[in-house]
This record gives structure tokens, sequence and C-alpha cells, in this order.
């Protein structure tokens, strides 16, 4: 491969897009990544950054538009926003595919089914979480531009409620009445990290909590008055204190500045109670779909076990507890176990148990469980949602020994999904078809639902 060099300007094809948003194209062989630009464009293109496999670009000139182009649709300038200058139709059709690539290697061979889109493009968040700065024009709320820690202010971003930008606008008031610090990575110091906002898409409820480094914040009275006097839909409001150096958003302890540290939500006919640091899936309409496909996947029937893993506020387990025989969940987050619990309660179901477990400790992961029991748990179908890194070998092979009937796979990131599930099959089990959702409009996230079925003829339990 020749050698390139920064800044030399090429005339450039855009013959594919990333996950990401970037544009594809090859110089003499070598693959050249380009913002802002669509499959179908031809550009002239200045190279910005030269790695020993690939280069990136920026567009010097646009030399002719793709027919696939539409107008903006997001125009906010942090880019988060992958699929913004795309159709929705096209958008869809790119996440399917590419799951189908995943998924059709030699290795799997699982079809793909056609993807179900989201029934709202925008304002389908019901979470959101805005870093802070702070520079000589003032504070800077909104998200990171892209492979960076540079925050790009946001005047409403087109994913989340509208309602979360006016917030946004009333606590820059409060911090520049008081002018406040913002924490500092290099040093560890100053007070503001992030804003964290939660919505109930059917109770509307909203849940502010605020990031610091310390609890000790000057006026809150002051931050109260002013949040809920203007947004009465806000039920409560929560200092989280984060003084580690970690991209982790939450630290460990909360305090209560007003109302109640929860919000309550419907999903699929079950009401939930949702605490700051419980998993919920962030598009509700969506959420419902993919959860109708994987209780019917699952197919429970009254004499079945399902445990729940990475269970979080109960929300997926508790939506098949009434055709199952018994649900047992475990999750890490002791408050989100505590909501689970709750949430049993409130939907009068009673053959559902709860507990805190850490699925990267196989050896431990049921002994809670089985000591509040009083005896061993034999699933017979296992579901499956953990982070956008997927299960831990360790955890995939533990969930093979228990030798399941069915396992329900649901994941955010195709490619540990296909990881995983590739491994699933070298342990005796088999896969029909795998199901993608968008859950995530305008951005380059899939989500997908797979399940896996044990194979009669292999011995698991060695």
């Amino acid at each position: 491969m020749r050698k390139f060099k920064k800044n030399e300007v090429f005339t450039v094809e855009i013959e594919d897009m990333t996950d990401l948003g970037f544009g594809v194209g090859h110089i003499d062989g070598c693959a050249i990544f380009i913002a802002d630009t669509v499959t179908g464009d031809t550009v002239r293109a200045s190279v910005i950054k030269v790695n020993s496999s690939y280069l990136v670009g920026r567009v010097a000139e646009y030399l002719s538009y793709s027919e696939k182009r539409c107008s903006p649709r997001c125009t906010e300038q942090c880019r988060s926003c992958a699929y913004r200058h795309i159709p929705y139709s096209l958008e869809s059709g790119m996440k399917e595919e590419s799951v189908r690539r995943l998924f059709s290697k030699k290795s799997i061979g699982i079809p793909t089914a056609k993807i179900t889109a989201s029934p709202k493009e925008i304002r389908y968040r019901n979470k959101a979480q805005y870093p802070i700065s702070k520079t000589k024009d003032g504070y800077a709320v909104g998200f990171y531009a892209p492979k960076s820690h540079r925050v790009t202010p946001v005047d409403d971003c087109p994913l989340t409620p509208e309602v979360f930008s006016k917030i946004v606008s009333c606590l820059i008031e409060y911090f520049s009445k008081y002018n406040l610090s913002v924490y500092d990575e290099t040093t560890g110091e100053g007070l503001l990290r992030h804003v964290y906002l939660r919505r109930g898409e059917v109770s509307g409820e909203i849940l502010l909590t605020l990031v610091v480094n310390s609890f000790d914040i000057p006026h809150t009275d002051v931050l109260v008055g002013m949040v809920t006097e203007r947004f009465p839909d806000v039920v409560g409001i929560l200092l989280n204190k984060n003084s580690a150096d970690t991209n982790v958003v939450l630290g460990d302890e909360y305090h209560t500045l007003f109302g109640v540290p929860y919000i309550y939500d419907t999903l699929g006919g079950v009401r939930l109670k949702i605490t700051a640091p419980s998993f919920y899936q962030v598009n509700h309409s969506c959420c419902e779909l993919l959860y109708k496909k994987a209780k019917e996947l699952a197919a429970p029937e009254k004499t079945d076990t399902v445990l729940d893993l990475y269970c979080g506020a109960g929300s997926i387990g508790l939506s098949m507890a009434d055709e199952c025989g018994e649900l047992i969940g475990i999750e890490i987050v002791d408050s989100a176990v505590e909501c689970a619990k709750e949430n049993a309660e409130m939907n009068g179901i009673t053959n559902a148990h709860f507990f805190t477990g850490d699925a990267k400790n196989t050896e431990n992961l049921l002994k809670n469980a089985e000591a509040q029991l009083g005896r061993a748990i034999d699933p017979d179908i296992v579901i499956l949602d953990p982070p956008r890194a997927g299960c831990d070998e360790e955890l995939v092979r533990f969930v093979a020994r228990l030798a399941p009937k069915r396992v329900v796979y649901i994941s955010c990131n195709p490619k540990t999904l296909a990881r995983d599930v590739e491994l699933f099959l070298a342990l005796g089990f088999e896969a029909s078809t795998v199901f993608p959702f968008d859950l995530f409009p305008l951005t380059g996230h899939v989500e997908s639902v797979v399940c896996l079925t044990r194979r009669l003829d292999v011995d698991m339990r060695r």
C-alpha cells in the first residue's frame, strides 16, 4: 500500500456507510472514512488521519450528491445522529442488512427476519444523559462530539421529549446564577458532571438527577423551586455523587432533594417502578413489540421455570409471568432488584422472585437465590439481555450447563450477539432466525432477539 500524508486531497466515491455514519470509499485500495457523506456521494476529501490500515478524511468539496440523500433529519451540531442525511426507509434497511451479514457467515448460518421499524422515528427516547462543560461563552450541556470529550451544546435533540431541552435550559439558569464549577477530568476538581433525565412514556412522570462531584452544592432550594414551578411532571429531583475518575456516568450515592427517587411507567401491560440506575429500554413503543416477540419465542408454559438474567426492574420477565410456572430474576443493581419485587407485588404477580447476583461471577450467580429459595434452580427457559459487551464466555458456558430447553437472547449489539450465539451453537444449541428491531432510529444501533433451542442429542450437563 502506498504511503499517505495528512492534508493530501483526493477525489473519492462513497461506496458504503458505517454504523457511526461515516461514508466509506477507497484510495488506491486503502479504505477512507469520511463524515457527512452518504453512499453515492462523490467528494474531494482531505486526509486528516493516517492509520496503518485506513484513512480518515474531511469533505473539502462535494462534487456530486447521492440520490439517497435527504434533508438533514437532525440539525444539531453534536453529529451523534449517524443517519441524519438519509431517509428512514434506507436507514432501517441498512440495519437489517448489517445484522444479516453477521448471522449469515458459515459458522452461524441463521437467517435474518425483516427488521421491525420503530413506530416513532423521533422523540422516542425516554432517557438522556447530558455531560456538562464550561467555556468562556458559558455552560455547554449536550453531548460529546464523536470520538472526543468535547461537549457540544444541544438546543433540542430530536430524539428526546421537547421538555428535556427546556429542563436543561432551566438548569443552565441555575448554574449561571451561582457560577457553579464544572468537573475537570484532569484535576478531578469541580462540581457539575452530568444532567440525567428519565420520563415515563405512559405516566409522563419525569425524574431529574444531577450528577455531581460532591453533595456540597449551594442553594438547592432555589434549584428545586425553579424546576418544580416550571415542570410539574417532575416527580423527583436527585443528586448523584460520582467522584471517581471514570467514564461511567452514575456513582453509587444518591440524595433526594425533592419528591421520590423513582418514576412509574407501564410496559406490555405491566406497571413498573423505575429508579435512576435501573435498566429500562429507551424506546417504549418499539420495546413493546420486542418484548412481545421475546415472549412468543420463549413460549413459556405453566410448568416452566423462567430464569431472567440481567433482569433490571423486571420488565421482561414480568411480561411473561402470566404464562409460566415460576419467574426468577437476577440483577446486580440492588435498587433495581427492590423495584422488581415491588413491581411484581404492585401487579399482583405472585410467582416471581428477584435476587441480587453478578452475571460475571457464575460460580456464585445463583447461590443467593438458591439459599433464599431453599432449593436448586433448574430453569426451563433462560432470558439474557446483557449490556453492549454481551455475555462473558463463562456465562454462556454456565447457561449451557444449566441445559434449559430454550434461551431467549436480547441484545443491543449484533456483533457481540453473533459472537455469543456462535458459542451457544458450538455448545449444543440451535437457532432458526434472528429478529432485528430498530429501537434507535437516526443512530447506528439496532436491537435483536434470537431464540436458541437445546439439541436433545447433546449432553450439556458435563
